[in-house]
């Protein structure tokens, strides 16, 4: 059974990351990192999927918000309660809107809209996005990595690649939990909606 997990890893776990990633993907990418650290994929297979998922998912979103700006996937985003509070951020500061939307809750879906809806440049978006999601990959495979190191060293490199990937996951999962409610408390007392 562990020997079909394994091979169902080493052979769709790539496409996953990707797909995964497209759609605000920390907990996958951190997963990919593991995965990475127990050697069922390459290291830098899974940072390559993760920053093009992360990458085209913006891009998307970039791209609707400049030329679709009438389609009812917009007008959706801008009911989100963050919306206005966007605009009003990626006209203050458009570079560093573009670089760092993607780590706040709740902006990295409409973050791109938003960015499309205003007078950043597709080329410069481009670049921005390429950095962000660059950093944004390397930061949560890096997670994930080190997630797989620390179970290693904390509970011994004589264990079975099974038992260790079991391990690993509950430790992920337990961190990717507390990010998650820590990010969220932030992102309101932030947005101003507690």
């Amino acid at each position: 059974m562990i020997d079909a997990i394994h091979l169902l890893i080493e052979r769709f776990g790539l496409i996953a990351v990707f797909l995964g990633c497209v759609a605000e993907g920390e907990s996958v990418a951190i997963l990919g990192g593991f995965f990475a650290h127990q050697g069922l994929l390459e290291t830098w297979q899974v940072i390559a999927m993760a920053f093009a998922g992360s990458f085209m998912s913006d891009t998307l979103f970039f791209l609707a918000g400049k030329y679709f700006s009438g389609s009812s996937m917009v007008r959706k985003a801008r009911q989100k309660p963050a919306f206005s509070y966007a605009c009003r951020m990626v006209e203050r500061y458009p570079a560093p809107y573009v670089l760092i939307n993607r780590y706040v809750y709740g902006f990295r879906l409409i973050g791109g809209v938003v960015a499309g809806l205003s007078s950043i440049s597709l080329p410069k978006f481009m670049a921005l996005n390429a950095a962000s999601s660059l950093i944004w990959a390397l930061l949560f495979i890096g997670i994930g990595y080190v997630f797989g190191l620390g179970a290693e060293q904390l509970v011994g490199g004589e264990l079975a690649k099974h038992e260790r990937l079991l391990f690993g996951f509950g430790f992920c999962l337990i961190g990717i939990g507390a990010g998650w409610y820590a990010t969220r408390r932030f992102s309101r007392y932030f947005l101003g909606q507690i």
